[in-house]
């Protein structure tokens, strides 16, 4: 049997084999694997006839469609570097991205193109832009650009050209990570990162040809490009979806037979509280929860609404993909646990001096293997903080081994129980101190969930004279018809006390109109709304420690 080493393999292995077979849907039109490879191919091709060379980045600004896959798997088919870049950031953020990785192909549409002109200025390695229409807009390119204008069509023209030779250690893509503070970084991945991944995730979630899954998440987001990859490599089929509302989603689960879902938390709270049609019960496999912890009472109601599905609760970060699982058979046991290693993945555990942790004792969650990244594109310092190389005496070392192995050690803060299950504390930069205790803002924000009273909730901390940090919440209502004034703030104070030590409790609570912000990959930010918060008090201060508001 023919195994993928190459990003583009992924495809072109299972065209050969099942070549009528749907690899993906988009709206009311599909495109089988014996297409999908055709048009990757030509669109290969095509870069080669724009003289692409070997590695050079191929920015892809695009919602989910059709093009976004033709161009992520033909980039790398061209032996090109692929960048999603995630639709939502706006021009002057785009713009940054395709400086900061000298993006020599730009492809977009139309619509897009006309946003971004006046920033696409500052891009001097720019020479292409690739559009989506089949006809090159009137007026698309200023006369001073220095990159043209080729429509989607006439670049799939012409003959079938033989990309550049690459092995599986080069680089097939950049993905930015979305940071709500300062600028994004970009972190690489090898053809080897991304293929081994995918083969990692479809073995433990036992996905089969016969497997549809629904990509809700950016493809510019490691796990949701991984819906691609992970259905490619076993010949399942694939769901586009642009949503605007959660209720999207559920529509679209029923109607396309939808049998696997990966989501982040903030959209699973939000489902969680719609009615499932039955059809979803009778198709839906698995779901699996990705990007951040999933609070418990939102998963006792996915439960409830698909009893049939396995839950499955995955760590994972852009720098190695993905970490770690939870099988189903161990959610009712150890539902706050983020599992064990995925296949071809080690796991570790470390003090600040790199000496293995014992059991139940907080240390970094580093990962070694094959899914470690290759660092972030042009940023030493950056890489040096997160990729580091592992002491020689750690597990899978041995002395004699005269070549070192860099590992990604995460800044997230972990335990490990003795049967080997770790267990999320917090990370490190946004642990809040208070009272002389370290605190995990998700430890707080699940037990606010526990309640049932609020909606969606953030909790941070902010400067406080006497306990050094004071916890802060802003919370939603959990029934949105409800007013503010409806909103009990002292009931849920008192569920605090009753379920939280006294050091916990937050010192205040703002109720805000949701649904709370999110990130471009769709998680709520965090550092938007304490930074936001911050900046309301300076105009209007707030006692904090003693008056607990609802604004």
């Amino acid at each position: 049997m023919i195994e993928s080493t190459l990003l583009p393999e992924l495809i072109t292995v299972t065209a050969r084999r099942t070549p009528q077979a749907l690899a993906l849907t988009c709206g009311a039109f599909s495109l089988s694997y014996s297409e999908l490879q055709s048009q990757v191919s030509r669109f290969a091709s095509g870069l080669m006839r724009l003289d692409l060379r070997r590695s050079e980045r191929v920015g892809i600004y695009l919602d989910k469609r059709f093009e976004t896959v033709i161009a992520s798997f033909g980039a790398p088919a061209a032996g090109g570097v692929f960048v999603p870049i995630n639709p939502l950031l706006k021009p002057e953020q785009v713009a940054f991205i395709l400086r900061d990785c000298n993006v020599r192909v730009l492809v977009t549409s139309p619509e897009r193109l006309t946003l971004l002109q006046a920033s696409l200025a500052t891009c001097p390695d720019l020479q292409h832009v690739v559009l989506t229409s089949n006809t090159a807009t009137e007026g698309s390119r200023p006369a001073s650009a220095a990159w043209r204008v080729t429509p989607w069509a006439e670049l799939l023209q012409g003959p079938v050209l033989a990309g550049h030779r690459v092995i599986d250690t080069d680089m097939a893509a950049i993905l930015y990570t979305s940071g709500s503070t300062g600028k994004p970084k970009g972190v690489v991945l090898s053809h080897r990162n991304m293929v081994a991944g995918a083969k990692s995730v479809a073995s433990y979630l036992e996905n089969v040809a016969q497997d549809t899954l629904l990509a809700a998440l950016p493809l510019s987001f490691d796990a949701g490009f991984s819906q691609l990859t992970t259905a490619f490599h076993v010949g399942a089929r694939v769901v586009l979806l642009n949503y605007l509302l959660p209720r999207d989603v559920i529509k679209t689960m029923a109607r396309e037979g939808v049998t696997g879902l990966t989501a982040v938390p903030p959209l699973y709270i939000q489902l969680a509280q719609l009615d499932w049609p039955d059809a979803i019960n009778e198709t839906l496999r698995y779901f699996a929860n990705t990007g951040g912890r999933m609070p418990r009472e939102t998963l006792n109601q996915l439960r409830q609404r698909v009893p049939q599905a396995k839950p499955f609760l995955m760590y994972g970060l852009t720098e190695a993909f993905r970490s770690t699982y939870l099988p189903p058979e161990e959610v009712d046991r150890r539902p706050d646990s983020i599992g064990k290693a995925i296949p071809n993945a080690e796991i570790l555990v470390l003090r600040e001096d790199g000496s293995p942790c014992d059991a139940n004792e907080p240390g970094e969650l580093v990962h070694r293997g094959a899914l470690v990244g290759m660092g972030y594109w042009n940023d030493v310092e950056k890489t040096a903080e997160r990729y580091k190389l592992l002491p020689p005496d750690a597990p899978g070392r041995q002395p004699g081994l005269p070549l070192p192995e860099y590992a990604v050690f995460s800044g997230d803060t972990v335990r490990q129980d003795a049967q080997g299950y770790l267990y999320f504390i917090g990370r490190r930069d946004e642990m809040m101190k208070t009272s002389g205790y370290r605190v995990s803002p998700t430890e707080v924000e699940e037990i606010l969930y526990a309640t049932q009273l609020v909606g969606e909730c953030v909790a941070f901390g902010v400067a406080h004279p006497v306990l050094g940090s004071a916890i802060q919440i802003i919370a939603t209502n959990i029934d949105s018809k409800r007013s503010r004034a409806q909103f009990d703030i002292n009931l849920l104070l008192n569920e605090c006390r009753l379920r939280m030590p006294t050091y916990m409790v937050p010192a205040g609570i703002e109720l805000v109109t949701g649904p709370l912000p999110r990130n471009p990959n769709g998680k709520i930010d965090r550092k938007l709304l304490a930074s936001e918060w911050l900046a309301r008090q300076q105009e209007s201060p707030v006692v904090t420690g003693a008056d607990h508001v609802a604004r």
